[in-house]
């Protein structure tokens, strides 16, 4: 089953702060705000929403099918696509632009802050979902503005169930248009903060907007994430990890387990512990696409975790 992933493709230009940004923020002064940060640990690593999911997803041994706009200086990158065997075809260039760049500062309580020059996504409109063929379900993770409107109303007119995945995307849009975001989805995915954004912004309850879906997920980070589907809460634990080395990208992974899961017909409990492995695998890499795995090491982990075999 192939799956089309509407969403960035960025280089992360990713910092560790050695401390705690609590420490150096004054609470009662955050009006004239002013802080530096020294960074000694820097790493730039082929990222962005579209290009996480679709490398997870790759990896689990799904059929992804990215489609994003990218910039002049995408070369590098779209090395990388072909090294993993990542189908770039719906992958366009647009000249006299940078590739969307993204600068993360993670400190020791893996809080994050984050600046990000969108460049060529703002271009992503531009592509189609009906120009790809055989897609058979979809993710709109966070891409440009219009994008995601466009992308939304044409997964609708196509037939095509997907994901509403609103991410940091989230503060650009307002009621009417969530409403209409979430009316044109099978399923939303979103994390604990942003779903109290999303039910403050629409004034719906997580638990109202799921009756109205095929599911409603948030996930919690290390409290595990939670399903909601066909009436039922699934709550999907975390699994047990050798050592949280870098949480950037664990959210994209998660996506891709929840892909890969549905595209075999699995159950929504299980999709969501494939989901929560391969983030669990995720985080003790640093970057977003550095980690690998294989079947049998997977399906022994999955079983390790979970009680049960990987069929």
């Amino acid at each position: 089953m192939s799956t089309l992933i509407c969403g960035s493709y960025a280089y992360d230009n990713i910092m560790i702060f050695p401390d705690s940004f609590k420490n150096h923020i004054l609470p009662d002064q955050v009006h004239i705000l002013n802080v530096c940060f020294l960074v000694p640990e820097m790493r730039k690593e082929f990222g962005g929403t579209g290009g996480n999911i679709a490398y997870n997803l790759n990896m689990l041994g799904g059929d992804a099918v990215p489609m994003a706009t990218v910039g002049s200086d995408f070369q590098p990158y779209r090395d990388w696509l072909k090294k993993t065997g990542i189908n770039d075809k719906h992958v366009v260039q647009v000249d006299d632009s940078f590739t969307a760049q993204a600068f993360i500062t993670t400190d020791i309580d893996n809080n994050q802050i984050i600046n990000f020059h969108p460049g060529a996504m703002n271009f992503a409109h531009q592509n189609k979902v009906a120009d790809a063929d055989g897609i058979k379900m979809g993710i709109l993770a966070p891409d440009g503005r219009d994008a995601m409107i466009n992308h939304s109303r044409e997964f609708r007119e196509t037939g095509i169930p997907f994901f509403f995945d609103p991410g940091q995307g989230l503060p650009m849009f307002g009621k009417e248009e969530l409403d209409v975001f979430i009316d044109e989805a099978s399923f939303v995915i979103v994390n604990d903060y942003e779903a109290e954004m999303l039910q403050e912004k629409t004034g719906v309850s997580i638990e109202e907007h799921a009756k109205n879906l095929d599911a409603m997920i948030v996930t919690r980070g290390g409290k595990g994430s939670d399903i909601h589907a066909g009436g039922k809460r699934f709550h999907i634990p975390v699994i047990k990890i050798s050592e949280a080395k870098d949480p950037t990208g664990c959210g994209d992974a998660f996506r891709a387990g929840l892909l890969y899961g549905l595209s075999k017909n699995m159950d929504w409990e299980t999709a969501g512990r494939i989901g929560s492995l391969i983030a669990g695998i995720k985080i003790e890499h640093h970057g977003t696409q550095n980690h690998t795995v294989d079947a049998a090491s997977f399906a022994a982990r999955f079983k390790e975790n979970f009680g049960y075999e990987l069929s």
